[in-house]
């Protein structure tokens, strides 16, 4: 088991921290024995831990002759692997005599590690604070500049390398379903759910400026085809014909997205209240926030997407600031789905400080609005469903690709090749650490004058070869509290054998299982402290036993 010492306001982000690193542990009792002792306080307590795990930032421990340097700016770490993890905190380095396995400052390759002790009782002291981190990670984001780093499995994945070099038996629940690799959540945000509400506003003159002169000059740079232009303008000649009913409304894309993920699913966020922008960040109110339509509008939409197995949430308009306005909200998508549960992405991405407490306080089920706006990545630097911090029930389900932040000429400004290249780190991320990959694709991108539907196509094909789990963001949500509820009871080392008791939390209808994983457990043949592990379904409450 792992004994934790931390400060007591670090208690939430350690809990936290290990409801995603899930594995044997408990706040460190003194009259308690543990083979592994994680410090995260400036002062070690008198232990017999075999292996102490010591993180903190301040330079006033005394490590004998070891020598420090602190860098208030952030610091980028690299690993012998190569991966780099971005430090925000205040980082240590140390001299000479820190061993191969410690990343290293970018800047000054300095290492950030040193290992100290014996073979039986060795203490490793890593210079940066982190239940720091992970509350800056969970709580404020990561910039644009470190959007593509999964900071967080990066900081389980350094403290698990160590706990597992030493040659300790470590058993933990991994964020991937039993019998695949990492989970697959298509979302869209539908925003505009036909062209015919708009006439001779902001969105229709954008849309033929886009789907002409616009689509023209990215077919002369080379970034549309001749395929794209003839269809874009074909749709702009068409237009009148769709504000008399004669011709169809090309940004009625529902029924195309339910023949693009036949076999899987996904889930439609829509709008409550139409020609409401709601207020923004800076107390705004923008107009060109608002939409021509709302729930009320699309009840036959609605009814052919629960039909066909998909989860229709709430895109908020001001539920992010204010849990009354948020309850309104929530009954008029709960109104019309009859759905108990409702998730909700705010519009535009809207989020504050107060937001998840607003949010609970409205009743929702989950939230799944952190992300970038300007990029694809990790802006909470993780894959898996987290809670916040300040609230007691809501997990949020970070969202890692958008459509318009790949191909936006403001933002990425991709091509079809250049996108792929860009989310597959992402998809390769998740087959490593497991975890969603949580994609946004918006209602009309894969109509005219967008035309991302062969890029949408090609994102579920990866998907669907790297053998992805395809859940609702409510079946995805609903997997993590399983697996949050669940515990390790115990893990017990007689000779040759492992016990691991196993408590698994409430089932849900149609979700996959979990797995346990036991790391260096006694293999014939093999060593320990070497990256080989075991994995074993757990559908129930179960004792696992692992003889040698």
């Amino acid at each position: 088991m792992i004994g934790v010492v931390a400060k007591d306001t670090d208690h939430p982000v350690v809990t936290e921290f290990f409801q995603l690193f899930k594995t044997h542990w408990e706040f460190w009792l003194p009259e308690r024995t543990y083979e592994v002792l994680l410090c995260c306080e400036t002062v070690i307590p008198d232990n017999q831990a075999s292996l102490v795990v010591a993180y903190t930032s301040e330079p006033a421990v005394d490590f004998g002759s070891v020598v420090s340097n602190s860098s208030d700016s952030p610091t980028l770490l690299v690993f012998p692997t190569g991966e780099r993890l971005p430090v925000y905190g205040n980082c240590l380095t140390f001299g000479e005599g820190s061993g191969s396995f410690a990343p290293f400052d970018e800047r000054t390759k300095r290492p950030v590690a040193i290992e100290l002790g014996s073979e039986s009782r060795k203490t490793i002291r890593v210079g940066y604070d982190l239940c720091g981190e992970i509350r800056s990670l969970l709580t404020e984001g990561q910039p644009l500049a470190n959007a593509t780093s999964p900071s967080v499995e990066l900081h389980i994945s350094f403290l698990r390398s160590l706990i597992v070099r030493h040659g300790s038996i470590l058993v933990e629940i991994p964020p991937a379903p039993v019998g695949y690799p990492f989970i697959a959540c298509l979302t869209h945000d539908v925003d505009h759910i036909r062209i015919r509400p708009h006439k001779l506003d902001h969105t229709m003159f954008g849309f033929l400026y886009r789907a002409t002169l616009g689509s023209f000059l990215s077919f002369v740079r080379g970034r549309q085809s001749v395929k794209v232009l003839a269809t874009n303008l074909r749709a702009a000649c068409s237009l009148p014909f769709v504000y008399l009913g004669l011709a169809k409304d090309f940004w009625d894309q529902a029924a195309n997205y339910l023949a693009l993920e036949k076999g899987v699913t996904s889930t439609f966020f829509v709008i409550p209240t139409k020609g409401e922008p709601g207020v923004s960040p800076n107390g705004e109110k923008k107009k060109l926030r608002a939409t021509r339509y709302d729930v009320g509008d699309i009840g036959s939409d609605i009814r052919m997407l629960l039909a066909a197995g998909r989860e229709v949430g709430l895109h908020g308009i001001d539920a992010w600031r204010d849990s009354k306005i948020g309850r309104d909200e929530r009954k008029r998508i709960q109104e019309a789905t009859g759905s108990k549960e409702i998730g909700v992405r705010m519009h535009w991405l809207f989020f504050g400080k107060e937001s998840p407490k607003m949010i609970e306080q409205a009743g929702f089920a989950y939230d799944s609005t952190v992300g970038y706006n300007e990029r694809v990545g990790y802006r909470a630097g993780t894959s898996q469903v987290f809670g916040f911090l300040e609230v007691d029930h809501l997990l949020e389900l970070p969202m890692h690709i958008m459509d318009t932040a790949l191909f936006y000429p403001s933002y990425m400004d991709l091509t079809e090749r250049e996108a792929r290249l860009a989310i597959l780190p992402l998809v390769e991320n998740a087959e490593r650490f497991g975890g969603v990959v949580t994609v946004n694709w918006h209602d009309r991108s894969i109509g005219p004058e967008r035309l991302w539907r062969s890029s949408y196509k090609d994102l579920l094909a990866t998907l669907r070869a790297k053998g992805a789990w395809f859940g609702t963001a409510a079946e995805t949500v609903s997997w993590f509290r399983k697996r949050r509820s669940s515990h390790i009871e115990s893990v017990i080392c007689e000779g040759g054998t492992v016990r691991v008791k196993v408590s698994v939390g409430a089932d849900s209808k149609g979700l996959p299982g979990l797995r346990v994983r036991i790391h260096n457990a006694p293999v014939q043949g093999v060593r320990t402290g070497v990256a080989v592990f075991t994995d074993f379904p757990v559908e129930h409450s179960e004792e696992v036993l692992l003889a040698a």
